[in-house]
């Protein structure tokens, strides 16, 4: 048997070697497709499809340049669609030329998508090695789940990390996938995902024998009511009584958000907005309060603590602190019956908090108008703030999409707190899309979760990732409810990432004993 018959046994016929246009249309079709399956559409099982396309044609890539191209194509898709509201950003609330704008989040794009570049050139590497080529079996339901994976894992943390649709959210709140979110985190349940892809893809190539054909179909049933399944489990328990919140929204615009004149009127909205609640925790937003806490009148810092006192708990603010001269922060402080607290954020986002190599990049401050761009990072050992009758663990905006990180607080917080801003990326996927991740969070700690937005989606999620209410999008409003604290420990709080990680290594160590065994 010949090379290329002995590498393509079992599949469908190759792809010609240069592939044309027309034939990565498909592709990238498809990843434009995947994005619904996020929210605000929710079409759960369209990832899974448009992987398994993916995946049906890395199958036929007959090189190396072809997977790459597969794998760009699709990702390029994927993300241009998904997070296109970086152009919103940069462009009508960051001051950036159109054109530069539109250049800067096409070469984001691009950038990201590489990694499923590298998912379809590794994949047709190591199956069509001249010596030890994988076995079919070998090659589509184990190495291309990993490889997809492991993919989404390093753009999780590689330059600071962009987590952002990772496959796996989008199978939350809906989908029986989401039950294995409190075991394996996002990154195990895009491996699961992957894996029915994979599945798929073996169920319909052609040639595959009937028993073949029933044995993925009866592993597809297994992982979805297995999913299913362990969606029942409850894994923290209620620790206390229920706790009365507001979360406010000001809807403040962003282009007036910092605004010297704007000032005193957002102070006043909030503080308006505080004083006719009675709940006992009063949340707001990320940089609520437009000034340095330096710059806070003191009457004014007063009027929200005795706020909070009368209501039996505290008000939890966000706002700068420090000072330009000493470094300053992107904090929340808390007023009230507690003795003060405060979380400082500790992951930053770059060119949006700090500039990343200020020789290199210092330019970018010249061209985006943003008015505090120097943050510095809160240290990572902060632990929970008590205050409201809860033990808050908060984080900031973008630090949502990181669940290893929210984890460090965890056991001890009994409710999880998000302050964010995301009038920077306008009406557009991102709030939605956000929430989806906090829904993400809830689920793999089983906790609450609370939400307060200057725009939106100022939200309360339950401890198993469903949106119990929300505010419209920007409208100003005070979101109230009441929420239970929890206790305890999911799989994914004692251990975080390190079982899936280990899997993945099993694996790897695996199919290099096996080529290594195959060789002459």
């Amino acid at each position: 048997m010949s090379r290329r018959a002995e590498v393509f046994a079992g599949t469908a016929p190759a792809l010609p070697r240069r592939l044309p246009f027309a034939q990565l249309l498909i592709p990238l079709i498809a990843g434009v497709a995947a994005v619904a399956g996020f929210a605000p559409f929710g079409l759960w099982p369209l990832p899974i499809l448009s992987l398994a396309v993916l995946f049906v044609m890395l199958e036929r890539a007959p090189s190396l340049r072809a997977g790459l191209a597969l794998g760009f194509a699709w990702g390029l898709g994927f993300f241009l669609t998904g997070v296109s509201w970086v152009y919103v950003s940069l462009s009508v609330y960051g001051g950036m030329p159109a054109w530069l704008a539109g250049l800067a989040t096409f070469l984001f794009c691009g950038f990201l998508a590489l990694f499923p570049a590298a998912v379809g050139g590794l994949h047709a590497r190591l199956r069509g090695h001249q010596r030890t080529p994988l076995a079919p079996v070998v090659r589509l339901l184990v190495l291309l789940p990993m490889l997809w994976g492991a993919s989404e894992w390093v753009r999780g943390w590689i330059f600071t990390g962009f987590p952002w649709l990772v496959v796996g959210y989008s199978q939350v709140p809906a989908s029986p996938l989401a039950g294995y979110a409190p075991l394996t985190g996002v990154y195990g349940v895009s491996f699961v995902l992957a894996s029915l892809a994979a599945l798929l893809t073996w169920l319909l190539t052609p040639g595959r024998r009937l028993a073949a054909r029933a044995w993925a179909l009866g592993a597809i049933a297994v992982a979805l009511f297995g999913g299913q399944l362990l969606r029942g489990v409850a894994w923290t328990t209620p620790d206390g009584g229920p706790t009365s919140v507001a979360l406010l929204q000001g809807n403040v615009p962003q282009a007036m958000k910092w605004q010297p004149e704007r000032t005193l009127p957002t102070l006043e909205t909030y503080l308006r907005m505080a004083a006719a609640s009675p709940a006992r925790l009063i949340v707001l937003p990320e940089t609520a309060l437009p000034l340095f806490e330096s710059d806070l009148p003191e009457r004014y810092r007063e009027r929200l603590a005795e706020l909070g006192r009368a209501n039996g708990g505290d008000v939890l603010a966000g706002l700068p602190t420090g000072s330009y001269e000493h470094g300053y922060y992107n904090s929340v402080i808390s007023l009230g019956s507690a003795p003060g607290q405060r979380y400082h954020k500790i992951h930053l986002v770059p060119f949006g908090e700090y500039i990343p190599l200020r020789a290199l990049w210092g330019w970018v401050v010249e061209v985006l108008h943003i008015p505090l761009s120097d943050f510095s990072r809160g240290g990572v050992e902060q632990r929970p703030l008590a205050i409201g009758g809860q033990r808050v663990a908060a984080d900031i905006c973008y630090e949502d999409a990181f669940g290893e990180e929210i984890i460090r607080q965890l056991p001890e917080a009994s409710v999880l707190v998000n302050v964010s801003n995301l009038a920077w990326f306008g009406d557009s996927f991102a709030p939605w899309q956000h929430v989806q991740m906090s829904q993400m969070r809830a689920l793999e700690s089983g906790r609450m979760m609370l939400r307060a937005t200057n725009t939106g989606v100022t939200a309360i999620i339950d401890a198993r990732g469903n949106l119990l209410a929300s505010l419209p999008l920007f409208t100003a409003g005070s979101l109230t409810g009441e929420i239970q604290g929890y206790a305890g420990s999911t799989p994914y709080v004692r251990w975080g990432n390190a079982p899936v990680l280990a899997l993945w290594g099993v694996i790897g160590v695996g199919l290099l004993a096996l080529r290594f065994r195959r060789s002459p």
